[in-house]
């Protein structure tokens, strides 16, 4: 590409540099006022926690340490990107400014500058790199626990999540959405399951996850859940959540014709209310086992049931 070289004689560059620093300070100035505007009018952080909030305009804040080494990273790579995009589109400004025909009737004849081509070579690894090193060790830090206090198998269902606690007595039951017609006021739509998944705060808590059907998603925003159900396999994930609550999550994996009604609700409390919670649980499902969503549902008013309609509709 000619470059054009500015006339001699002429003192712009002063000029020029000036307006590339207000136009950096300006797009500094501008940039966070949309994160401050939506702190301002959303609620306070635990109940921003549970679930998206319209016009949301970042991640829902961490309620667990993998969440905020999320987050973390995100906030890393967005102010490399950032910058990045500030330097390039003032380059290119100045550039058009600089060496226009106008200013230049007479363009140089340069094809090579060793400094900047290593330069624009170097850096970007080095840039990747930086991004790399906290990347990895979030995947591993985020993979698995050590010593953990307590493990839950998720196992993913069409369209339903069955949850068992084996060190808690094998406690088994399965979580299906409510219908819109039977939530109460407060209950979210869409989000709000019968049965939640009960855990108690401040434990570390190894998730094992498998599907017995299709590949499903089992995935908590505030709390940095998100692995993948595949049959025939156990995969491993953990979580802490450090606040009690209720958190939401979804499945997040295309499954089939009810995919957007497999909802994650997760009940955090204390450890005395868990242990409370454990012995009322094994009175109430000593003797149910899980059914699976088939033709033998019994009760049109079940979730299963609902959902075993709007399948055969389909099919049929």
């Amino acid at each position: 590409m000619a470059i054009r070289r500015r006339p001699a004689g002429t003192n712009g560059v002063g000029w020029s540099m000036q307006v590339f620093r207000r136009i950096q300070a300006a797009l500094l100035t501008i940039l966070p006022l949309p994160l401050m505007l939506a702190a301002l009018i959303m609620p306070g952080g635990a109940a921003r926690a549970q679930a998206p909030r319209p016009w949301e305009m970042s991640m829902q804040p961490a309620f667990s340490p993998v969440k905020q080494q999320i987050i973390d990273l995100h906030n890393l790579v967005l102010v490399i990107i950032t910058v990045i995009t500030i330097f390039v589109g003032a380059l290119l400004g100045w550039v058009m400014y600089r060496y226009n025909a106008k200013r230049n009737p007479v363009p140089t004849q340069t094809t090579h500058n060793p400094v900047l081509e290593v330069a624009w070579t170097v850096i970007p690894v080095l840039i990747l790199v930086v991004i790399a090193i906290p990347s990895f060790r979030l995947v591993y830090y985020e993979d698995r626990t050590f010593d953990p206090d307590m493990t839950i198998k998720v196992t993913g269902h069409q369209w339903y999540w069955e949850y068992t606690y084996p060190d808690k007595g094998n406690i088994d039951f399965s979580s299906y959405i409510v219908p819109d017609d039977q939530l109460k006021p407060g209950q979210l739509r869409l989000l709000t399951a019968d049965h939640p998944l009960v855990v108690p705060v401040n434990k570390n808590i190894r998730i094992l996850e498998t599907s017995g059907d299709v590949i499903h998603s089992f995935f908590i925003p505030s709390l940095g859940v998100q692995r993948y159900a595949i049959p025939g396999r156990t995969i491993e994930t953990w979580m802490r959540v450090e606040k009690p609550g209720t958190y939401y999550g979804e499945c997040n994996q295309i499954c089939g014709t009810n995919h957007s009604r497999m909802p994650i609700m997760v009940q955090a409390m204390s450890e005395q209310d868990f242990e409370a919670w454990l012995v009322q649980a094994k009175k109430e499902f000593a003797n149910d086992a899980p059914q699976p969503a088939t033709g033998n549902v019994a009760g049109n008013d079940h979730p299963a049931a609902a959902l075993l309609t709007a399948a055969n509709e389909v099919q049929h």
